[in-house]
């Protein structure tokens, strides 16, 4: 007589495994920080540490905001030159709302930041309703946008970075609070509110309904494309203020800055497990994803390795979290 299997002792090996596969690129990370700390001196000092996690504040908050917009089943190819027109805008208002006074006031910065913020929402609802009343693919809307943005910055800046920002103004990128640099407690904030969004809201439950079957989600009652747009402002915004603390950063306002920032964003996203194809990935695993790129970026620094040697490691390190992307979801990738 066959013995029928205890279903404890199956399930339990199948729970395993589904952990295993589901936090498989969080053991990476573990096993590639412990790599690192034995190998390269000085990685594991507090100040290391704390300018990896500043490296990765702007990446990792936008990145999450893409998380939303690739959950959905959509893409935003703009956010590099969102950064980049953000703190163009940022320290072109300020100049122009300062005029005449010594330095400018905290009421023209904020202001200036405000108005940043909300031109990063009009493009994020722009991208939403092209897709809407249109039909565009936000692939090819956000590619346009990506251009037209760039030009945007160039014609606000002439070329040249405007430097208009009041000497405090640096704390915004480069100050510190509690020790902490301030972009780690602005990527601190862009965690919890995306994380809480995703797992504790009714939106949240609608952004997955949306991207596992947007037919059945339309059909339920939500709906679709206020869901697509709502994620596509939220990352816009995010990219804007990623633009203020680079303009920080550099004290300007500079057409030049975050060239590629959109593909390094999307990479942190695969290599966290957000699927291609909508409806999974999470937060948490967006932030693992950037933190790896940033650890990865700080390790090859630490080694020595030669800048162009970077790119092509950090290159096929997004092809095989690609391939790795599509074997999970049991997907061909044609």
């Amino acid at each position: 007589m066959t013995a029928i299997p205890d279903a404890s002792a199956v399930e339990g090996p199948r729970r395993l495994s589904g952990l295993l596969r589901r936090q498989s690129m969080l053991l990476i990370l573990i096993a590639f920080y412990i790599l690192v700390a034995l190998t390269g001196r000085g990685f594991l000092t507090p100040d290391n540490q704390l300018n990896i996690l500043r490296t990765v504040a702007v990446p990792g908050m936008i990145a999450f905001g893409m998380t939303l917009v690739i959950i959905v089943g959509e893409i935003d190819l703009s956010v590099g030159s969102m950064v980049a027109v953000s703190a163009c805008i940022t320290a072109w208002m300020v100049q122009l709302l300062s005029r005449g006074a010594m330095e400018p006031s905290a009421l023209a910065v904020l202001g200036a930041m405000l108005i940043a913020l909300a031109f990063a929402a009009l493009v994020g609802f722009f991208n939403g309703l092209m897709r809407q009343k249109i039909g565009v693919p936000t692939f090819i809307s956000s590619l346009a946008m990506m251009a037209t943005l760039a030009g945007v910055a160039n014609l606000i800046t002439g070329g040249s970075p405007i430097e208009s920002f009041p000497s405090w103004y640096y704390i915004i990128g480069s100050g510190r609070f509690l020790h902490i640099p301030v972009p780690v407690f602005l990527l601190a904030a862009a965690f919890a509110f995306t994380f809480l969004l995703t797992n504790y809201t009714a939106l949240g439950r609608e952004i997955y309904a949306v991207g596992g079957n947007i037919e059945a989600a339309r059909l339920s009652g939500i709906n679709v494309w206020r869901t697509k747009t709502i994620c596509l402002v939220i990352t816009s915004v995010f990219a804007a203020i990623g633009g203020v603390v680079y303009s920080s950063l550099i004290n300007s306002g500079n057409s030049t800055i975050a060239r590629g920032l959109e593909l390094e964003v999307i990479s942190a996203c695969i290599i966290g497990g957000v699927s291609l194809f909508g409806g999974k990935g999470s937060i948490w695993g967006a932030f693992i994803g950037v933190l790896f790129l940033g650890v990865l970026l700080n390790a090859m620094t630490l080694w020595g390795f030669n800048p162009y040697a970077q790119q092509v490691v950090k290159g096929a390190l997004i092809l095989g979290a690609v391939f790795v992307n599509f074997a999970i979801d049991g997907r061909s990738p044609r």
